[in-house]
C-alpha cells in the first residue's frame, strides 16, 4: 500500500466554494441515496403491515390459526435480517472495490423486483407449500439486497456532502427512511378503509407490493445518472482499492476498535428504531389496550413531525459536533424511557402523545446523526465493508428481535414498562460507545486515515507524513 494519500494536507470542502456542476451532482446523489432508502423501508413497512393477509394465503392450508398464520409470515422479517450480514460482507466489500454507484444500482434493482413480485406470487391454496417457499426467496434476496443498501447509500451520500454541511444533507437519508415507512403505514392504512379487510384479503393486499416496481424503475434511473464520489475515485486512481478478502482482513486486523464502537451505536439505534416505529402500535393495543387503529395514527403523526425536525437537527450538528448530540440522545434514552413508557399507561391520549413524542425526539436525533457519523468511523478503503458488515450484524441481532424480546419479557414478567427498560439497557450501551467517537463534523473524509483521528488533525493542520515521523523521533 502507498502512502500517498498521506503526504499532504488534506482539502476539507465547503458549501460556499462547490461549482454549480458540484452542487448539481451533489444534490443528485442525495436524492438518489434518499429515494432508495425510502424504497427499503417502504418494503418493510407495507410487509409489517400486511402480515395479516400474507399469513392467510401463503400459510392458511398448513394452520387454520390467524395466530400461527401470522407468526409464519413474521418469520419473512427474522430470514430477511438474518441474510442482512451476508449482504454486508459480499457487497461492502465489492462496494469498496468497484465503486458505490455500482452496488447501489444492483441493490436497488434486486429490492424492487423482489418486492413487486410478491405481489405477483401464487397462494398456497394455489400451489400449495411451494408458496412459502417462493415467499422466503424472495425475503432472502430483500435481505441480501438490504445488507448492502443502506450502508451504500449512507456512505455515498456522505462521500459526496461538503464537509462543512455533511450532517444536514446526510439527514435526508433518514428522511427517506422515515419517508418510506410513513407512507407504507398511510397507503395499506387508507386502502383498508376504502375496500375493507374482504377487499384486501381477496386481491387488495397485493397492489402495495407492485406498487415497488414502478418506484424501483425511477429510483433505478436516478441511480444510473450519478457520479461516483471524487473520495473513492482519489483512492481508486492511486490503486489503493483492495480485495474483497483483503478489505475485510485488513478491518478485523485494524479497526476491531470502531467495528465495536459502530456495534455499541447501531444496539441503541436499532432497538430505539425498532421499538418506537413498528412495535409501539402493537404495545399501545396489546398491552395497553388501545384501539389498533388509533395507535396507528398516532405513530404516523410522530413520524411526520420526526420528518419536519430531522434536518434542522441535522444541520445543528455541523455547529455544535455530532458527538454533543448523540452522547445527549444517549443520556436521553437512558434516563427518560422508562417515564416516557410510564406517561404512555396513563390512560390519557394527552399522555401516551406526550410518551411517544419524547422517545420519537431522542430518536430522531439519533438517525438525523447516522449518515453523518457511522462512514466517518473508517478510512475510505474499507469504509462500505466496515460500515455494512458492523451495522448489519447488529441490525440482524438486535433491531429485528427488538420487539419479539420485549413482547417475550412482558408476558413472563408481567411488567408493562418492560420497553422503557430494554430501551434504557440499550442506551447505556449506546453512550459507552459514544463517548469513545472521534468528533467528526467539518473533517474530511477523503485519503486512508480515520477521520477525526490525531494523524488526520495534524494532516488538516498541514503537517506533511516526513514532519510526523521528525516529531515522533
Amino acid at each position: 500500500m502507498t502512502i500517498a494519500p498521506m503526504t499532504a494536507p488534506l482539502p476539507r470542502t465547503r458549501e460556499a466554494d462547490l461549482s454549480p456542476d458540484q452542487r448539481h451532482r451533489m444534490r443528485k446523489a442525495v436524492a438518489g441515496s434518499a429515494m432508495g432508502n425510502a424504497l427499503e423501508w417502504f418494503d418493510y413497512g407495507i410487509y409489517g403491515y400486511l402480515t395479516l393477509y400474507i399469513g392467510y394465503h401463503f400459510f392458511e392450508p398448513f394452520s387454520s390459526d390467524p395466530g400461527s398464520q401470522r407468526l409464519f409470515a413474521l418469520a419473512g422479517f427474522a430470514i430477511s435480517f438474518l441474510m442482512r450480514p451476508i449482504g454486508g460482507m459480499v457487497l461492502g466489500p465489492l462496494g469498496d472495490r468497484i465503486g458505490r454507484k455500482r452496488v447501489l444500482v444492483l441493490t436497488i434493482g434486486l429490492v424492487s423486483v423482489a418486492t413487486a413480485t410478491i405481489g405477483l406470487l401464487p397462494t398456497a391454496q394455489q400451489i400449495g407449500i411451494w408458496a412459502p417457499i417462493l415467499l422466503f426467496l424472495l425475503r432472502i434476496v430483500q435481505g441480501f439486497s438490504a445488507g448492502g443498501e443502506y450502508a451504500g447509500a449512507a456512505v455515498f451520500m456522505s462521500e459526496h456532502a461538503p464537509d462543512d454541511r455533511r450532517g444536514f444533507y446526510g439527514s435526508f437519508l433518514e428522511f427517506g427512511t422515515l419517508a418510506g415507512f410513513s407512507a407504507a403505514a398511510v397507503l395499506c392504512t387508507v386502502l383498508t378503509m376504502i375496500v375493507g379487510e374482504d377487499g384486501m384479503n381477496s386481491f387488495w393486499w397485493r397492489v402495495p407490493f407492485l406498487i415497488c416496481l414502478p418506484l424501483g424503475l425511477l429510483a433505478i434511473w436516478m441511480r444510473r445518472s450519478l457520479t461516483e464520489s471524487e473520495t473513492f475515485t482519489e483512492i481508486e486512481q492511486a490503486g489503493e482499492t483492495e480485495s474483497s478478502l483483503s478489505a475485510l482482513g485488513n478491518l478485523v486486523r485494524n479497526h476491531t476498535a470502531q467495528l465495536l464502537k459502530l456495534t455499541g451505536f447501531v444496539i441503541m439505534l436499532n432497538v430505539a428504531f425498532y421499538l418506537v416505529l413498528t412495535y409501539m402500535p402493537t404495545y399501545l393495543s396489546d398491552s395497553l389496550g388501545q384501539d389498533e387503529v388509533s395507535a396507528g395514527w398516532m405513530l404516523v403523526v410522530i413520524q411526520l413531525i420526526m420528518m419536519a425536525i430531522i434536518a434542522p437537527i441535522g444541520s445543528l450538528t455541523d455547529r455544535v459536533g455530532r458527538r454533543p448530540v448523540l452522547i445527549a440522545a444517549a443520556v436521553g434514552f437512558t434516563v427518560l424511557s422508562i417515564p416516557a413508557v410510564m406517561l404512555m399507561g396513563q390512560g390519557s391520549a394527552v399522555l401516551e402523545m406526550l410518551g411517544i413524542g419524547i422517545l420519537g425526539l431522542l430518536l430522531v436525533a439519533l438517525i438525523s446523526n447516522i449518515s453523518a457519523t457511522l462512514p466517518a468511523l473508517f478510512p475510505t478503503n474499507v469504509r462500505y465493508s466496515g460500515f455494512a458488515l458492523g451495522y448489519n450484524i447488529a441490525t440482524a441481532i438486535f433491531g429485528g428481535t427488538a420487539g419479539f424480546m420485549v413482547q417475550w419479557l412482558i408476558n413472563k414478567t408481567d411488567i408493562t414498562i418492560m420497553p422503557g427498560i430494554y430501551l434504557a439497557a440499550a442506551g447505556l450501551i449506546g453512550l459507552i460507545a459514544v463517548v469513545f467517537f472521534h468528533e467528526t463534523a467539518g473533517r474530511s473524509l477523503r485519503g486512508l486515515h480515520l477521520p477525526g483521528s490525531d494523524d488526520e488533525a495534524r494532516l488538516a493542520n498541514g503537517e506533511t507524513l516526513i514532519g510526523r515521523v521528525n516529531r515522533a523521533r
